[in-house]
């Protein structure tokens, strides 16, 4: 794979990327790459916050190293979603989570935020940045990722910790959604003024929710998420209930499911249908599969039934693991109940 073949992999199904041509550059002349995403770790992993790790498989195509933040002072800081005693325990379930859904050939280096935010120089940097950064910049950065409701002081930090993130992971580039995109921006900007350099920036669309445009996919609407640990009835039912009008593509949440989760995983997806309904096919690349559903010669009902099988057979390690260890659920609380 040459240099552009590796940027254009890495820049796949992208929002928005910032740094092309430094990315290039870096392929170039630099040996090993490495990325990162950060999980806060604030309650139950469902669909939308795992199917972005799924891009981690191209950027391993690549040749780049991925690391994982379990950011659990984030958490906290985001007007306290994880409870400060509880960001351990937090943590530890969210790292386990990551570890088991998805089915790794080359397992991402996992760190915990706080193994090295505390330091004395991380600490100084945070001072150091804060003094430059006006707080209309800190809340502009921070308003489409945390909270905002009765502004807290940490809720600006954030943005600050997550710019200099990219600077003590030691990585080339961070990615997450476009929702972070103005924190992203914030550490290109400012990371230089600290005399760190400015990273490249991947940011990807947020997961649509299962109920169509207009809901949003929360934790809060039971319907609009699939848990990775549902159950398999779970899992059937919600699918069967998703907005996925045929012949429709556009916020179509089952075809975006099949675009960045099954092909990056497995890069390809079979539907098995009756004879008399054109019997069984497989679709080599999301691009064929868009276009049979577009002249609606793939039924939606068709559609969901293979999405859920392959959704059930990803996520089956997870699920079994979180069967036979409820305790760890029960502690954590209902909301992770499945």
């Amino acid at each position: 794979m040459d240099v552009d073949e590796k940027v254009n992999l890495v820049k796949k199904d992208t929002a928005d990327f910032i740094g092309e041509a430094e990315l290039k550059k870096l392929f170039e002349e630099k040996k090993n790459l490495s990325c990162y995403i950060g999980r806060a770790p604030t309650g139950s992993l469902h669909l939308g916050h795992i199917v972005p790790l799924s891009k981690i498989f191209d950027f391993q195509k690549a040749g780049i190293k991925a690391k994982i933040l379990i950011a659990d002072l984030h958490a906290a800081l985001d007007d306290q979603k994880a409870p400060w005693d509880q960001i351990g325990k937090r943590a530890e379930f969210t790292k386990k989570c990551i570890e088991l859904a998805l089915p790794w050939k080359e397992k991402p280096e996992f760190i915990i935020g706080s193994s090295f935010q505390l330091s004395e120089k991380y600490q100084l940097d945070i001072m150091k940045m804060s003094s430059l950064v006006t707080v209309k910049r800190a809340t502009r950065a921070a308003s489409e990722v945390t909270r905002m409701k009765d502004t807290k002081v940490s809720e600006l930090i954030y943005p600050i910790m997550q710019a200099l993130d990219e600077e003590y992971l030691k990585v080339d580039l961070q990615f997450g959604g476009i929702d972070q995109r103005h924190i992203m921006a914030l550490a290109r900007e400012y990371l230089p003024k600290l005399g760190y350099k400015a990273r490249a920036e991947a940011m990807f669309p947020l997961i649509h929710s299962l109920k169509g445009p207009g809901v949003k996919m929360s934790s809060s609407i039971p319907d609009s998420i699939i848990k990775i640990y549902d159950s398999e009835k779970s899992v059937t039912d919600k699918m069967k209930g998703a907005y996925c009008p045929e012949g429709d593509v556009k916020d179509n949440p089952v075809l975006q499911l099949c675009q960045r989760l099954i092909f990056p995983i497995k890069g390809t997806m079979k539907i098995e249908r009756p004879l008399k309904f054109g019997g069984d096919v497989e679709f080599k690349s999301y691009n064929e599969l868009e276009a049979a559903f577009a002249k609606k010669a793939l039924h939606p009902l068709d559609l969901k039934n293979a999405l859920t099988k392959e959704i059930l057979d990803i996520f089956k390690p997870v699920r079994t693991y979180f069967e036979k260890h409820l305790d760890e659920l029960k502690e954590l609380g209902p909301q992770f109940m499945p």
